[in-house]
């Protein structure tokens, strides 16, 4: 059957691949709890009757923050058929951000999964009349549970209804609202329509190598568009999805499901290599020499055997001895990783690639659905330092100020309410400013070079490219968090969050010692090494580029404190104000 609309995906996996008994699991009190194919169908099904039962009227807003499980996609799939708008919300929102959105999407039911995120629900929804009903996952005390809702849809089941409301329901019509974090002022609410999405997937369908055998383990937030896109393939293509059970577990959730496929965030591959590379260090002798030569040679992977024959010797070895205990740390049976949602170090592509677990980064935003482009496991369609080429049935082309700007069918209907931003971001002619400077290598490979918002020019009138610089410095062991900053000032300068734990691993091996972590960063070998990193990324700058200055912060950014978004970006606004006084020394600046 063709689908054209999301909800199409579960009767077309019936037709396809049969009553599959682990579409979808999650763990339960270290138990995995699996669902079969027409358990999902069923679930879906009662959702859809319980909140029509309920009152929900085609069109009505259905907010759900939840960590991942398989009652996140009952619930999607459950409002879809029952003509509902899924507002899917970050369980870390502060509550002034929940408020708003709460407000904002006039949403008639909440589903949550737990006491926390209800208790906090009932706190910012207090005094408003559209919430017709909260729903917890988890059982306790004070909470309605959403078995409530889901025996009300067994006892009121109307499949003649559900099918009015489908029939009526087309490929472009809004099926989902996401509220964009952002890093500046209000969140915007981001329209997707079916159609949207369906076109992602589907040009996104045979550039990983998922298919109905395939098993893939999912921890990336759901209501991230990425992740939930991905979820949304994999179920068109028969791939079980496991959830792990929390991002604290995954290395043992890896072991325990053996994944064919996973999608993760630069950051998280860092934290792996890290670690990795940790285990290294405390090696002995040969093995210890053992793996440094081979981190080595593997930081020097390039595609295609370009490296040569002796290269290609060399990395058999390397991949016997070393390589495969990395491959066996992730389950053994990794076919490819998808990163997304920030810019991946070449380098960590390339040990990676190395260590034959490929790494297929790629680019997009919320606003288009959200892929753009990707590397590709066919090597003729990849290449280190880009986002791999834009995907089948997107336009992209670079303005004259180097800004990217997309056209396809996953550009998003608009923003909620917001017919002034939509008219400030898609223009006459359909194009999707997507804010992001970047270029084409060799005319085909999409290249990020920063966000045009971030971009700054120093006193001298030099532009300088925050986010290049940030991930140069962050390739670093000793640095975790960083931020470029300097507008209108003579040079540019950065405020350095160390990390932490390999910083104090370096001291214990010097003989260092500190009690705490503001003795650490204002320790004067910590800033002399460090000063070293430095020095050592500013050989590959041009001279107006170059660090001069730098300030250690002795406590980390997070979006707890509101410096960061859901998403990790970096609030600069807010995070200079913190520390105007720090960046005022830098510059001289005198009280």
């Amino acid at each position: 059957m063709d689908v054209k609309r999301l909800f199409d995906i579960l009767p077309n996996y019936q037709e396809k691949f049969g009553n599959k008994p682990d579409a979808l699991a999650g763990k339960v009190k270290g138990v995995w709890v699996k669902y079969s194919l027409s358990q999902c169908i069923e679930y879906a099904n009662n959702i859809a009757y319980g909140l029509l039962h309920l009152g929900l009227q085609k069109g009505d807003r259905v907010i759900i923050m939840s960590n991942n499980r398989p009652e996140w996609n009952f619930i999607d799939f459950g409002t879809q058929l029952a003509g509902g708008i899924l507002v899917p919300v970050y369980p870390t929102i502060s509550e002034n951000d929940l408020q708003f959105i709460l407000k904002d999407s006039e949403s008639a039911f909440v589903f949550v999964s737990s006491k926390e995120l209800f208790d906090k629900v009932k706190n910012a929804g207090a005094g408003l009349s559209s919430i017709k009903g909260i729903y917890a996952i988890d059982t306790f005390e004070g909470g309605t549970n959403w078995n409530e809702l889901l025996d009300a849809g067994k006892k009121n089941a109307a499949p003649e209804k559900v099918k009015t409301i489908t029939d009526g329901i087309g490929p472009n019509d809004l099926v989902t609202i996401l509220y964009t974090s952002g890093t500046t002022g209000t969140p915007k609410g981001v329209m997707l329509s079916h159609n949207n999405l369906v076109s992602n997937f589907y040009a996104c369908r045979h550039l990983t190598p998922a298919n109905e055998t395939s098993l893939a383990l999912s921890f990336l937030p759901l209501n991230h568009v990425y992740e939930r896109m991905k979820i949304f393939m994999y179920l068109f293509l028969g791939t079980s999805v496991y959830y792990a059970e929390s991002l604290d577990t995954i290395g043992d959730n890896m072991r325990e499901v053996k994944p064919h496929i996973f999608t993760a965030v630069p950051r998280l591959l860092e934290k792996v290599y890290d670690r990795i590379v940790g285990k290294g260090q405390e090696l002995k002798g040969f093995r210890r020499w053992m793996f440094f030569w081979a981190l080595d040679l593997g930081l020097k992977y390039e595609i295609k055997g370009a490296n040569g024959w002796w290269y290609g010797f060399k990395l058999k070895i390397a991949r016997k001895l070393v390589f495969s205990k990395w491959q066996a740390g992730l389950g053994g049976r990794v076919l490819a990783v998808a990163s997304g949602g920030a810019a991946l170090q070449p380098r960590l592509a390339r040990v990676f690639w190395a260590a034959g677990i490929p790494v297929l980064e790629g680019y997009g935003l919320t606003e288009t659905s959200p892929v753009i482009a990707v590397n590709q496991m066919n090597e003729e369609n990849l290449r280190f330092g880009t986002v791999g080429p834009v995907i089948e049935g997107v336009q992209v082309k670079i303005a004259e100020d180097g800004e990217i700007l997309v056209k396809g069918p996953n550009v998003m209907l608009g923003y909620y309410k917001r017919p002034d931003a939509t008219a400030e971001v898609i223009d006459a002619e359909g194009w999707f400013h997507t804010g992001d400077i970047g270029e084409f290598v060799e005319g085909k490979f999409l290249k990020i070079t920063d966000r045009k918002k971030e971009l700054f020019k120093t006193s001298g009138g030099k532009y300088i490219a925050p986010q290049m610089i940030e991930n140069k410095l962050k390739e670093s062991r000793f640095i975790e968090q960083c931020m470029v900053i300097g507008e209108n000032q003579k040079f540019p300068s950065v405020l350095i969050i160390p990390a932490y734990d390999f910083v104090a691993d370096w001291a214990a091996r010097k003989s260092l010692k500190f009690g705490s972590r503001e003795e650490m960063v204002a320790h004067p070998e910590v800033i002399k090494r460090v000063q070293e990193e430095l020095d050592n990324v500013n050989k590959g700058l041009a001279q107006y580029e170059s660090i001069k200055k730098f300030k250690l912060l002795a406590n980390p950014w997070t979006v707890e404190a509101g410096q960061m978004t859901p998403k990790l970006s970096l609030r600069r606004k807010i995070i200079g104000n913190e520390n105007k006084k720090l960046i005022d020394e830098m510059y001289g600046v005198a009280e």
